[in-house]
């Protein structure tokens, strides 16, 4: 017994020892450098800075380009939001189906699901679509692009915790002569709470953070998001390291702080159907 604590005790301390490797080292190394001057970033060392000009680094930052960063937080939001929204509903909608009504047709929806997560985008067909309906270098067309990858992992999500949901409240709605929808997003939508807020917060940092489909599916300025503001600082030959990394914590704020709110809720959203289904 002894023993087997004491293992348990050194397996967590190695599990410790790695996050902090692997995690807060690189982070810790982004802070120090986006405090330092051009001259001594550019030597790209673990040190203490000799001089703290990190707010001089965030102007600058802010006003590169015409204040390029402002306008992609703009971006970003509008793209997170409209998104994630869509998401939301939609997966919900289609997990509780499947969930609750069995048909020929699940297999082989339950087929396009899966097949969601493991097929990998094709870029230039996908661009060539978009092309013939109008709606490429477009917010909104982005926005269904998020949508359409990101949606089988949200119904695999909704469906497994719709299983945990009696049946016995669908028949008494139904029973009061609540209709589909009206059971749906009176009865059924409050109660996936937990799953709501484990893809919300999921679902907005992945968005937040996407890097290649804004590239690929709405290149412009007039449609730059925050992680393509990292090319405002580098060059084939010159890169500004300070301004590079002050503009990394720059972006990396928004969703460090969303994880540390609902680190909990997104626990028990992606556990919940694991343990009662």
């Amino acid at each position: 017994m002894r023993a087997e604590r004491t293992r348990n005790l050194t397996g967590g301390i190695i599990a410790i020892v790695v996050s902090i490797v692997v995690f807060l080292v690189p982070f810790a190394f982004i802070v120090l450098t986006s405090f330092k001057t051009q001259r001594e970033a550019s030597l790209l060392e673990f040190s203490w800075p000799t001089q703290f000009v990190f707010f001089d680094n965030l102007i600058q930052v802010i006003q590169t380009r015409d204040f390029t960063v402002v306008r992609a937080f703009i971006n970003s939001t509008i793209l997170t939001v409209g998104s994630v929204a869509i998401m939301v509903v939609l997966a919900a909608m289609v997990g509780w189906v499947l969930q609750r009504r069995q048909s020929r047709w699940n297999p082989f929806i339950n087929f396009l699901v899966l097949a969601g997560l493991i097929v990998p985008p094709a870029v230039v067909p996908t661009i060539y679509v978009m092309q013939q309906l109008g709606i490429f270098r477009t917010m909104h067309g982005l926005i269904f692009i998020e949508v359409a990858f990101g949606l089988s992992f949200c119904v695999l999500l909704f469906r497994a915790f719709a299983a945990t949901i009696p049946r016995e409240l669908d028949e008494a709605a139904l029973l009061d002569g609540a209709g589909p929808l009206r059971l749906f997003f009176q009865v059924a939508f409050p109660l996936l709470r937990s799953v709501i807020v484990t893809v919300i917060v999921v679902q907005s940092v992945t968005v937040f953070n996407d890097f290649a489909n804004p590239l690929y599916f709405a290149p412009g300025a007039e449609n730059v998001t925050v992680q393509l503001t990292l090319y405002n600082f580098q060059s084939q030959f010159y890169t500004a390291w300070n301004l590079l990394f002050t503009n990394v914590l720059l972006i990396t704020i928004p969703p460090l702080i969303m994880y540390i709110f609902f680190n909990r809720q997104i626990v028990a959203g992606m556990t919940s159907g694991a343990i009662k289904g």
